[in-house]
């Protein structure tokens, strides 16, 4: 059973040995002001944990990030399969959707600045724009995926609108529904930096700028890699949810 782990496992840790290697050696072969060592973006991560000036921006990150991704499941996943059963809102909604989806929404920044000015809310639309529309995408194709076979059975036995809901749509779509949820995280984050960037200078956001302006190529590298590590970890666990709700279909 152990060597079976092993070899399961040795193809990821041997690439991740060898990603971190060669960014070793790269940041070594060039100038510091362009790349550094990952060695030294450890230590530069290392400082900034000390100080405790990271630990209080990453929870104003994090609260942005959570309120706006949260927020864009409660809306999403439930429009969705609602787009998907109403063929007629579907049919009329799917093409602002699908323009809002293709939408760089970083153009759409100074447009929320101009209307709600500077503060959490502007930021946390920001975040919502950008991590909404995958969800109800593919929500809408998982739901529309639904054999009509399926359908028309609950309906022969009578089954109400709740329970078609219950038993049938929900079940059908959520792992096509959490696929979604795993692309719009990492538009949440990309979201999260750039109201952090254009908005108002605060969390992680605010720490890239800083060490940007003082020209402190380190503190750059260690705050994007922290939101990478944060990124693969969410859609790490967004997958095994995903493989979990979507047992019944294997």
């Amino acid at each position: 059973m152990l060597n079976t782990a092993l070899r399961r496992h040795a193809p990821f840790w041997i690439s991740i040995a060898a990603g971190i290697a060669i960014w070793e050696i790269a940041g070594r072969s060039t100038s510091q002001a362009f790349m550094v060592p990952f060695s030294v973006t450890i230590k530069a991560l290392w400082q900034l944990l000390l100080t405790g000036e990271f630990i209080r921006q990453f929870f104003d990150s994090a609260e942005l990030f959570l309120t706006g991704f949260m927020l864009s499941l409660a809306v999403g996943m439930p429009l969705g399969m609602l787009l998907a059963r109403v063929r007629v809102l579907r049919i009329g909604v799917e093409p602002y959707i699908m323009i809002l989806y293709a939408t760089p929404m970083v153009a759409l920044i100074p447009f929320i600045l101009s209307m709600m000015g500077f503060g959490f809310a502007p930021k946390v639309l920001v975040v919502f724009l950008f991590a909404v529309f995958p969800v109800i995408y593919n929500t809408v194709e998982g739901a529309r995926s639904i054999k009509p076979e399926l359908i028309e059975v609950a309906q022969s036995f009578r089954s109400s609108e709740w329970a078609l809901w219950r038993d049938v749509m929900v079940p059908y779509t959520l792992p096509y529904a959490m696929t979604g949820v795993r692309q719009a995280i990492g538009r949440a984050l990309v979201g999260m930096i750039a109201a952090e960037f254009f908005l108002s200078s605060t969390g992680l956001g605010q720490l890239i700028m800083t060490a940007s302006q003082n020209f402190d190529t380190a503190g750059v590298f260690a705050s994007v890699l922290v939101i990478a590590l944060i990124g693969v970890a969410l859609m790490r666990a967004g997958l095994v949810i995903e493989q979990h709700f979507a047992r019944w279909r294997q």
